[in-house]
């Protein structure tokens, strides 16, 4: 059995593959472990991709980016793009996830979890619905154009396109309230960009889910390119067990196919009618291969019939397959799972801890300070960002220089729910009590009625030069 990659192109065959028109691939639907593993991943994210922004929470929509006001929801939380840093967070975990999981078992994010991968079956489920099996499908496509073909493409087309049409509806849902955008579309009232995402992103379902399909993996995805990287002899992999399976070849089954120098694997070609990228396992690692296990699925079923062994198609490591002993703790596993898991709970912890206020204190810059009555005066804007549900009613203080006074208003300030008031404020201090030119205040707010929602942000107070 080898785990090395396949035999590298000619030249001539590399500009054959560039030049030469891409044949369409038809899977063979499977059952089984990983099959049904593959499905569950389908119908999670899809139901929550296309539910999500249907769920309403206190009185909107519970998941929803609304970039003119520059809010984003997200069930109970309220984030503003002061709350930037959530997302880095957000994007690192994602990454060191990848390697995390890929260090381990490979390709699991793109055989399971890629939206190219989930959105691909849904629309083969389809296909198969309408056109039938492989078989049907590719009878069908040999065969002349006739009124029944016509009715039965076009019924493919015709859901292929629906389902589009709701994706990217779906997509634009999440950043225009999904009912809003709904009546929006349905009377032509809907405005340029909301049309334009919505006609692309279903435009881009149609085309990378109904017609480029295994393209987008073997061509356009960056992933194939540098997995190796994250791969070592420990990691698993779909792999062929070709000192099991070798020599190659048909038998009848209850024979002795030992005594006639034969394999375990039957060459029935399944494991290549299966596979949505339509590779070859047995010649070996290819980057072709993005892990989804079909594989596997239908050699087991073969294996079983035929009453061998089941695993002549596995997941497996370098190391097992020559013998050796295998590590699935090891350095590069370790610390992509110790960085993951202090990410994760730094970035929990900090959403937790997270207060939903925020205070700018902005110093008036027509002039630096002013005499009035004997004191030194300098004037501030205050903006203060209530970045909770609720409406609160805050108390501001002010301290670092000693008998300082500030001129405000009113003593409470109340802020609506989600919004910003913008509250100027004076200070007025003796210049005798000033440490320098530039001497340090405190301005702190606090809310009234919770006790939690408190903030302080620092602020020089300028006087005289010495």
């Amino acid at each position: 059995m080898s785990l090395e990659p396949s035999k590298p192109q000619t030249s001539g065959e590399v500009s054959a593959a560039l030049f030469e028109k891409s044949e369409k691939i038809y899977p063979r639907e499977v059952h089984g472990m990983f099959a049904l593993l593959r499905t569950s991943a389908v119908v999670v994210l899809l139901g929550a991709f296309y539910l999500a922004c249907w769920i309403p929470w206190d009185g909107r929509q519970a998941v929803l980016f609304d970039l003119p006001a520059r809010k984003f929801y997200i069930f109970g939380w309220t984030l503003w793009p002061q709350d930037f840093i959530y997302l880095t967070f957000v994007l690192m975990l994602a990454a060191f996830a990848l390697f995390f999981f890929t260090s381990i078992a490979g390709r699991l994010w793109c055989g399971y979890a890629c939206p190219q991968t989930v959105w691909t079956e849904l629309f083969l489920t389809i296909e198969r619905w309408v056109e039938g099996n492989r078989s049907r499908q590719m009878k069908l496509d040999q065969a002349p154009m006739s009124a029944r073909k016509f009715r039965i493409k076009a019924t493919k087309h015709a859901l292929w396109l629906l389902l589009s049409a709701y994706t990217g509806f779906t997509f634009v849902a999440y950043f225009v309230p999904a009912t809003e955008l709904a009546r929006n579309l349905l009377y032509f009232e809907a405005g340029p960009w909301a049309t334009f995402w919505t006609v692309f992103y279903g435009f881009s379902t149609y085309g990378n889910a109904g017609f480029m399909r295994e393209q987008v993996c073997k061509y356009m995805c960056p992933y194939a390119r540098f997995q190796s990287a994250m791969f070592d002899r420990d990691t698993l992999i779909i792999s062929y067990d070709q000192e099991r399976g070798d020599p190659r070849g048909s038998r009848k089954s209850g024979s002795d196919h030992r005594a006639a120098g034969l394999g375990d694997c039957i060459n029935c070609t399944m494991c290549v009618q299966v596979c949505p990228t339509g590779i070859d396992i047995r010649d070996g690692l290819q980057y072709e291969c993005i892990g989804c296990s079909a594989c596997i699925d239908v050699c087991d079923d073969v294996m079983e019939k035929m009453d061998y062994p089941k695993g002549l198609i596995r997941y497996t490591t370098q190391n097992a397959v020559e013998g050796n002993p295998t590590h699935i703790l090891r350095p590069r596993v370790i610390i992509y799972g110790v960085i993951l898991l202090i990410l994760t709970g730094l970035f929990f912890y900090s959403l937790l801890q997270r207060t939903p206020i925020e205070l700018d204190v902005i110093r008036d810059r027509n002039q630096l300070y002013r005499e009035t009555a004997g004191k030194i005066e300098n004037v501030y804007t205050l903006k203060i960002i209530n970045m909770d549900e609720r409406s609160h009613v805050y108390d501001l203080s002010v301290d670092g220089i000693p008998n300082l006074e500030f001129i405000l208003d009113t003593a409470r300030i109340a802020v609506d729910g989600g919004s910003v008031k913008n509250v100027p404020v004076r200070l007025r201090a003796s210049e005798d009590d000033l440490a320098g030119r530039s001497t340090p205040v405190q301005f702190s707010i606090s809310a009234t009625d919770d006790s939690t929602l408190h903030i302080t942000e620092d602020a020089k107070f300028l006087g005289p030069i010495e």
